[in-house]
């Protein structure tokens, strides 16, 4: 199974939506930050999204983006100890 990436909220809810990445099928969606054999640096604009440069970088690696609701559905989410990476 491919390696997949998501947008998921910070929050649970309709916040901001920071880059998830699962890296083996029966792996928790993790922040990218919790990976740094994968995270780039974010680019710097203000009001930017968090992981946007991660994504095109794996996006081009072959990594699968997956609609946000399937991977709440159907994966667990790590609780995340800080996202101000």
């Amino acid at each position: 199974m491919p390696r997949q990436l998501c947008w998921l909220s910070k929050s649970g809810t309709d916040g901001e939506k920071v880059l998830y990445l699962q890296a083996t099928p029966n792996e928790p969606w993790k922040p990218y930050t919790h990976f740094p054999q994968y995270a780039v640096p974010d680019y710097q604009i203000p009001g930017g999204s968090k992981g946007w440069a991660t994504y095109q970088k794996l996006i081009k690696q072959g990594w699968v983006l997956v609609p946000s609701a399937r991977a709440t559905e159907f994966g667990k989410i790590a609780v995340e100890a800080e996202m101000s990476k």
